[in-house]
């Protein structure tokens, strides 16, 4: 049975703080984010903080109208605003692991050197993780009064727009080299939770090393830095922000982020929509596998990417989604668990970066953790949720859900949000709505099970490249893996 009782959210358990956002928006895809970003940061007084896995100086962030004059360039940008106005500071802090890309950048380095000769320019890289995991928050401040928080990196192969055109010839690297269609998402927050997420963002600069920021008072940045053109969809609505912290010799594990998932999880009653860049987590998987089978427990809707990226992740992400899944489809006697896979109209795979998870039209939660096991126990990531039942009009909220939701799949299925909203209120089903929604070309796939090779099964399930915390890194094999508790092996067949 699904646990309904009492407030979902529970600081020092599956939140850290639960503030207000005076005003907050979904931001979808990197098209409006960048624009949105750059706007505000062009209303930054005293304060702008980077916080990210990755950054490259030479990606553009377009311009904001006639009125702004500065460049395109990210790099050359942020010299640009620390030059014009002499009381800014801006701090970049990204994965030291992570920066051994940059190298080969090119002028990213000449753009570095002259970052590192500014005296209000402040960088550095966060080597503050254990071995074999990253710091993975993605996360922009800008005078403590306006925070962008989701999985969005100002990096190269980032930009798109909620179309993902097929080839569509913007979608470009620096050098000119074409990338595939990327869907991702963050959100943007004003006011008190804004300086919660400040107060994270300030304390990972300062446990890597760098010197401690102060908190920047609300009257001392002036008026606020909220973009013109972005339109709220939530105000004067509480908000939970979230983390993952690994535990180190200087500090406890959090797992708030882990246990929030398995909190939403057991109390969904009709719904969950998730996206996520991997599905591999076995503690996840474990709390799907409980409501699948309940005769009347709720639908679960997972868009994936077709494949991992990169060379090491799809041996080991690909192959353990593959093995959850089939898990949990021998439970699923009620047929209420599918993963589907966008496309472009031409049938190019989207790869999907985002991390999003919507229940019952009631919860919205969108951060940097991905549903695998370093994103639970390993890396640093930080997730900022709403919950309508906590808001003032809780109907207009749940109101606002259910629409980023069904724009969402209108988004992957290449048909509109009313025909979405539509075919759910009809099929009182998410998957019915999909399965009825999709067809060829720009559109959702159903998810397939690769064959498997036997290296692939013994990566998986021994969890070589996803461990589950730092003291898992160094751990026997027999005592790791996806399906070590013996209520949740494989069924066999």
């Amino acid at each position: 049975m699904s646990e309904t009782a009492g407030p979902i959210f529970r600081p020092g358990r599956n939140c850290w703080r639960v503030e207000t956002a005076t005003r907050m928006a979904v931001v979808i895809d990197a098209d409006d984010y960048f624009a949105h970003a750059r706007a505000a940061m062009l209303k930054a007084r005293r304060r702008i903080m980077l916080i990210g896995w990755d950054f490259d100086a030479r990606i553009t962030l377009g311009r904001q109208g006639e009125a702004d004059e500065g460049p395109e360039n990210l790099g050359e940008f942020v010299l640009w605003l620390a030059n014009r106005n002499p009381e800014l500071d801006i701090h970049l802090l990204r994965w030291d692991v992570g920066a051994v890309k940059t190298l080969a950048r090119g002028s990213t380095l000449l753009t570095l050197a002259r970052w590192l000769r500014h005296p209000r320019i402040h960088t550095r890289l966060d080597g503050h993780h254990p071995t074999g995991a990253s710091h993975h928050q993605k996360i922009v401040t800008i005078d403590d009064a306006l925070a962008f928080c989701g999985g969005i990196d100002m990096t190269g192969d980032r930009w798109d727009t909620r179309e993902h055109r097929h080839a569509d010839p913007r979608r470009k690297q620096p050098n000119g080299k074409p990338y595939k269609p990327w869907h991702d998402a963050t959100t943007a927050i004003e006011g008190p939770m804004a300086e919660a997420v400040s107060a994270i963002a300030r304390d990972r600069w300062r446990r890597s090393g760098g010197d401690p920021l102060e908190a920047l008072l609300p009257q001392s940045a002036g008026a606020s830095p909220w973009p013109d053109g972005l339109e709220a969809h939530f105000r004067d609505v509480p908000v939970a922000v979230s983390r993952s912290v690994p535990v180190m010799a200087d500090q406890d594990a959090v797992t708030e982020i882990e246990t929030l998932y398995l909190d939403l999880i057991a109390r969904a009653k009709r719904f969950v929509y998730a996206e996520s860049q991997y599905f591999a987590s076995r503690r996840i998987a474990e709390a799907i596998a409980r409501r699948l089978e309940e005769p009347e427990g709720p639908e679960f809707v997972l868009v994936n990417p077709l494949t991992a990226q990169g060379w090491l992740e799809p041996v080991a992400m690909d192959t353990a989604r593959a093995r959850l899944h089939e898990a949990l489809k021998r439970r699923d006697r009620y047929g209420r668990f599918r993963i589907y896979h966008p496309y472009t109209s031409g049938g190019e795979p989207i790869y999907v970066h985002a991390k999003i998870l919507i229940a019952d039209d009631r919860i919205l939660r969108i951060g940097s953790s991905n549903m695998n096991n370093r994103s639970m126990r390993l890396d640093t990531e930080c997730d900022v949720t709403v919950d309508a039942g906590a808001a003032g009009d809780e109907a207009a909220a749940a109101r606002e859900i259910a629409a980023i939701r069904d724009g969402l799949m209108a988004e992957h299925l290449g048909t509109s949000i009313e025909a979405v909203r539509e075919a759910i209120e009809k099929a009182g089903s998410l998957i019915e709505a999909v399965e009825t929604l999709r067809g060829d070309g720009r559109s959702l796939r159903p998810y397939e099970v690769p064959d498997l090779g036997t290296v692939e099964k013994w990566l998986a399930d021994n969890e070589v490249l996803d461990p589950e915390g730092p003291e898992e890194m160094f751990e026997p094999f027999s005592r790791r893996g996806l399906f070590r508790r013996l209520a949740f092996r494989p069924a066999r067949g």
